[in-house]
């Protein structure tokens, strides 16, 4: 049994088809004991993690790679697509039920610090709708549970976060969704599986089959209903209520969240690309070929066919 770590930006059910991986055992059929761990717990971001050899594979953002070769920095590879859209909701202190974009011009709007495809995405939905982002307050200062503190004590108009953190405050009354960034922003690669060139060509064997468990859990998640996704990775959320773990993984699963196979297309990188270039985050365009490896997911897409 190969024993993988696999690092995750952070803790949140917007990853669901890692833990869900490990709990229907789909890795371990593959040979592979696979723990999860978030940045935070492993003290480590995940890029700094793969350079520097501490772990092999992570969940990320092609974001991180896109910056990598903006910088003419070392090539990370990613390999299998895991989200396919923007995980994040907008909140806003009072309801809004006839909400519009240029509700945001002149107030603040607390966004996620600890990455910046969140907030580069909201960028482009403000463009498409003719709202000048400059007049917008962005803040992208404090770590996600101190920005929602600085909500709950009064600061700002507008709070972007994830699940379960969406959930929570809907249930308490203390915030009202206005708007599904992922549906706001559209189909976008916004996470996926990522390693070094030097692991894929290391241990070529352990790739496919990793990415074959993933495969077999997307087509899980693909026609599981969300009861039946929360009951499964509820183990590795014991923090988190079942009812709202139920929630926001309904919430994900109606808008179309996870990749319903690994291919990475160039389509979804084109729109990726465009997305940073736009929001000024990175000011070259790099070639899909060396960020993106297509031929681990078309095997194993073919391979895991007809499996349950």
């Amino acid at each position: 049994m190969r024993r993988l770590t696999v690092l995750m930006p952070f803790h949140t059910p917007f990853y669901a088809p890692l833990p869900a991986g490990v709990a229907l055992g789909h890795f371990r059929g593959e040979g592979i004991d696979v723990t999860s761990v978030s940045a935070a717990a492993f003290g480590k971001g995940t890029m700094p993690a793969l350079l520097d050899g501490d772990i092999e594979i992570s969940l990320g953002g092609l974001m991180r790679s896109f910056e990598l070769a903006d910088r003419s920095g070392p090539i990370v590879v990613h390999f299998a697509e895991v989200c396919s859209r923007n995980g994040f909701f907008l909140l806003s202190r009072t309801p809004r039920p006839a909400f519009a974009w240029s509700d945001l011009v002149g107030r603040t709007v607390l966004s996620f610090a600890e990455a910046p495809t969140p907030w580069q995405c909201m960028l482009t939905v403000l463009r498409r709708h003719g709202v000048d982002a400059g007049r917008v307050r962005i803040e992208r200062t404090r770590p996600a549970p101190d920005a929602v503190a600085a909500f709950l004590a009064g600061h700002g108009d507008f709070l972007e976060q994830p699940q379960p953190v969406v959930e929570r405050l809907l249930a308490d009354g203390v915030a009202h969704l206005v708007a599904s960034m992922g549906e706001a922003t559209g189909p976008v690669p916004f996470t996926s599986y990522m390693t070094t060139p030097a692991f894929l060509a290391r241990e070529p064997q352990v790739m496919q089959a990793f990415t074959r468990a993933v495969c077999r859990t997307q087509r899980w998640l693909a026609r599981a209903e969300p009861s039946e996704i929360a009951a499964v990775i509820a183990p590795a959320f014991p923090e988190t209520d079942a009812a709202i773990l139920e929630r926001a993984v309904a919430r994900y699963h109606r808008q179309g969240t996870w990749a319903r196979d690994p291919l990475l297309r160039r389509e979804g990188y084109d729109a990726l690309e465009e997305i940073l270039l736009a929001g000024g985050l990175i000011t070259r365009r790099a070639r899909y070929e060396d960020l993106v490896d297509t031929e681990i997911a078309r095997r194993a897409m073919a391979g895991s066919a007809g499996s349950a």
